[in-house]
């Protein structure tokens, strides 16, 4: 006698979603936005490197941007697999605000102005990028899309260790009040500029707000 029980795909205890939020061309366009900030990323981190006066801040830099570096090639290596998406066509910036808003993270050149370039990586984009990050990971079907999730989650961990330890940096250098200024009119400047854009995806970098047509809570 054989058992004629049809079986479910997964394990009773397997609740995972097989959709998730995202299509193939929207997963596309999202990884593509991710590989440009990386990329730039490391490029300015790179530049700092010869011009920081403090050398455990040159030091820092020197690591992290080659963690950028290789986030960028991580995302290099998903976009093939999407159907087949050119790499460099999409390797572009979400908007045009956030172009704008990387020119200003590279603004700060001259050797006083460490803070400045800190707050900027380190208290605006990087918080954004982990924000990022997570809500498409947290969206992912880990049943369809577990490579852009294991990609996530390697970022992410190099993208947790690195916010720390370049706030530890900027904590270090913030011994006066006229300093502690600078940075939060750094921050100020910057936190517009990316409201602008609405993050390193766009708008919806994590995800979408409904609108409350005026009810109040």
């Amino acid at each position: 006698m054989t058992d004629s029980t049809v079986r479910t795909a997964f394990a009773p205890w397997d609740r995972r979603a097989l959709p998730g939020l995202f299509t193939v061309e929207e997963t596309a366009r999202r990884v593509g936005n991710y590989r440009w900030a990386e990329m730039r990323l490391f490029e300015v981190l790179g530049g700092w490197v010869a011009t920081v006066p403090e050398l455990d801040v040159k030091m820092v830099l020197g690591r992290h941007c080659y963690h950028h570096a290789w986030h960028a090639e991580l995302w290099t290596k998903r976009l093939p697999e999407l159907r087949e998406m050119n790499v460099d066509r999409m390797t572009v910036p979400a908007n045009s605000a956030f172009e704008k808003f990387m020119d200003a993270i590279r603004e700060p050149e001259a050797p006083g102005q460490t803070i400045e370039k800190l707050v900027g990586v380190y208290r605006v984009l990087i918080p954004r990028t982990i924000a990022a990050y997570t809500y498409h990971r947290n969206g992912t079907s880990e049943i369809t899309d577990s490579p852009t999730i294991r990609s996530l989650n390697h970022a992410l961990q190099d993208e947790y260790a690195d916010w720390t330890e370049g706030e530890m940096l900027i904590q270090s250098l913030l011994d006066s009040a006229e300093k502690v200024e600078r940075a939060m009119q750094r921050q100020t400047e910057l936190e517009a500029l990316i409201l602008e854009a609405g993050g390193i995806a766009g708008p919806d970098s994590i995800g979408s707000q409904p609108a409350n047509n005026g009810a109040t809570v």
